[in-house]
């Protein structure tokens, strides 16, 4: 198969792998980005671009602080050239033999989410051929690694915001204000317009903000909580272990607690007919070629999570 396709204004054949490049930082948005979906370092890929705009003789990038913007030429070339390699790459990637590993598919998110919802999930899609690298991490850094190329889809408690993420809706988790069962026979004067037996109560937290609780507490009790936690564990199964041991009082997602609450060790304290509840997404990265491992990944997430 010919490396080289007739683009450039003499008639004189681009290189196919420059173009390839091309489209990689087109997409990213940066030099640095492109490296690692390419498996080219920086200079490798500063070096094949810069070719492309002397065998065009036409600017393609505006290099910024941060990053590249494409010209309005890049922006004709990419328009033109897309569909062609993204039909390509799907080929080739169909084409591997049975015992040739596929690429990995690089997922991130919450350590909760992960755990519990989306790996048991995704566990039968090995044994289909999937590889799969999980990160796990705050939902800001997430979301600038896939903008980076470092990820290729994301599971993310905050709407991304922006044009180069692509997100849908994926679930929406409710939190609930649990406590072992000693604690909880400690308060059962408490109702949502009644929050003062809480005040005695130890707040296990994942952070010394308390930003579930206070959240909760703005919204069931209409008041603003102003106490430190007693124990703060940066990872909610660590504060559910906490709590169901006695520590203290907490709020959870309803998912990561749900086989506690039936077994008993812990206790709902309150079921307000308005709970807090927050959407979580699945993003990926706009104009990001087609690839079928991930497209298999993201269509069992969406699946399984109708009944999260």
């Amino acid at each position: 198969m010919s490396h080289r396709q007739t683009d450039s204004s003499d008639g004189a054949p681009l290189d196919l792998t420059q173009l390839r490049t091309f489209l990689a930082v087109y997409r990213a948005g940066s030099f640095t980005a492109a490296g690692p979906l390419l498996g080219l370092s920086q200079p490798t890929v500063t070096s094949q671009i810069r070719a492309l705009e002397a065998r065009l003789d036409r600017q393609l990038f505006e290099r910024l602080p941060r990053g590249v913007a494409a010209t309005s030429v890049a922006d004709e070339l990419a328009a033109r050239i897309a569909a062609p390699l993204d039909e390509l790459a799907a080929v080739a990637e169909r084409g591997r033999t049975h015992d040739e590993p596929s690429e990995p598919v690089h997922l991130g998110g919450p350590a909760e989410m992960l755990s519990t919802l989306a790996l048991p999930a995704l566990a039968p899609l090995v044994d289909e051929g999937l590889r799969l690298r999980v990160t796990t991490g705050l939902a800001d850094d997430l979301l600038d690694g896939l903008r980076a190329g470092r990820f290729d889809l994301v599971l993310s408690a905050i709407r991304p915001r922006g044009r180069s993420v692509v997100a849908v809706p994926l679930m929406d988790e409710e939190f609930v204000l649990v406590a072992a069962t000693a604690w909880a026979a400690r308060l059962t004067a408490l109702t949502c317009d009644y929050p003062r037996p809480l005040n005695d109560a130890p707040l296990v937290a994942y952070a010394e903000d308390l930003p579930i609780l206070r959240r909760y507490w703005r919204h069931v009790f209409r008041t603003r909580l102003t106490r430190p936690p007693a124990v703060v564990v940066p990872d909610l199964r660590g504060v559910l272990a906490a709590v169901a041991a006695g520590a203290g009082v907490t709020v959870l997602p309803r998912y990561l607690c749900a086989r506690e609450l039936a077994a008993g060790a812990l206790v709902l304290l309150l079921d307000p007919d308005d709970p807090p509840i927050n959407t979580g997404f699945l993003a990926h990265r706009a104009g990001a070629p087609a690839r079928r491992h991930v497209t298999l990944v993201r269509d069992r997430l969406l699946q399984a999570a109708r009944t999260w």
